[in-house]
């Protein structure tokens, strides 16, 4: 053979090998195409002012500057990435506050996840704040592992992990200093 032809089997192999590995590449990025899902929410809010009742009776009041719904994805939540203002009320009337600078909740098991400069206060006085808290809503049950402050009228006290009724009736806490008054 010729140097001509070596160079133009060569060549023509070359171009062979180079179209099928483009044709490939561009069939690859399309397969991606099709795997690939946008991460968006299904519904988006701005200055929300929801108020969820029981029996005709107001049990909460949720303020929000910003909701993003994303009950299309498998685990679906709801976020809050400008905090929460809300407002709990017992059988009673009587009202527990709570703020957060973000929040989460999760609808398959709501439990919703507060996080930054947490603020939960009663009527009565007492003052919870921690960096992130847990709440249960089923069981109305709040609980941490982080370090938090409890204020109250009795005195005030720090510590790490705790857990208690959104009412305050019954806590909970680790690690605790501080002084509070007691009944004994």
């Amino acid at each position: 053979m010729t140097i001509v032809k070596k160079y133009y089997i060569k060549l023509s192999i070359t171009v062979f090998a180079a179209a099928l590995f483009l044709g490939c590449e561009s069939n690859f990025k399309e397969i991606q195409k099709i795997n690939f899902s946008e991460f968006v929410p299904s519904s988006d809010a701005d200055m929300v002012n929801l108020k969820y009742t029981d029996s005709g009776r107001i049990t909460s009041i949720l303020i929000t500057s910003k909701m993003l719904d994303y009950a299309t994805v498998d685990f679906p939540f709801t976020e809050f990435p400008k905090g929460i203002d809300v407002t709990l009320y017992d059988k009673k009337g009587k009202k527990t506050f709570i703020k957060s600078n973000y929040a989460i909740s999760y609808k398959g098991t709501t439990v919703i996840d507060l996080q930054g400069k947490v603020r939960i206060s009663t009527e009565n006085g007492q003052l919870l704040e921690t960096e992130q808290l847990y709440f249960d809503q089923r069981n109305e049950w709040f609980f941490t592992e982080r370090k938090f402050k409890l204020t109250d009228p009795k005195g005030v006290s720090n510590g790490q992990g705790i857990d208690f009724s959104k009412d305050f009736k019954v806590i909970n806490s680790q690690k605790i200093t501080g002084e509070l008054e007691t009944a004994e």
